[in-house]
């Protein structure tokens, strides 16, 4: 998964018109830590529908701040620069919620495509 480690680099990389699925995370994080083994199958998974990429919320807080990101990790799906949908919690998250998040933002973006 590619890291996001600026602000400006968020902004261009949502900016396209493709699916980019932003995955918010800490290094102190557990859950953030559990998803970590699953991850680059996952995003093998969707290759060529969804783009993942990684953001640590402790490196860009205000960024952050500006999206509400208060659990982590979270999800969030962008498109054009605008926000789909997102799955934000401070719950663990299992890789069945995130495949289901990822369709649901899959079926979003093709609704106004």
């Amino acid at each position: 998964m590619k890291k996001i480690t600026t602000d400006a680099a968020f902004r261009e990389v949502i900016s396209g018109n493709h699916l980019t699925i932003a995955v918010f995370k800490t290094t102190w994080c557990k859950d953030c830590h559990f998803i970590d083994p699953f991850m680059p199958e996952l995003e093998r998974q969707y290759e060529g529908r969804v783009t993942f990429v990684e953001l640590d919320r402790d490196d860009l807080p205000d960024l952050c701040s500006e999206l509400n990101i208060l659990g982590i990790p979270s999800f969030i799906a962008f498109r054009a620069n605008q926000e789909l949908v997102r799955f934000v919690s401070k719950l663990r998250k299992s890789r069945e919620e995130i495949e289901q998040f990822a369709d649901r933002a899959i079926q979003v973006s093709d609704a106004i495509s």
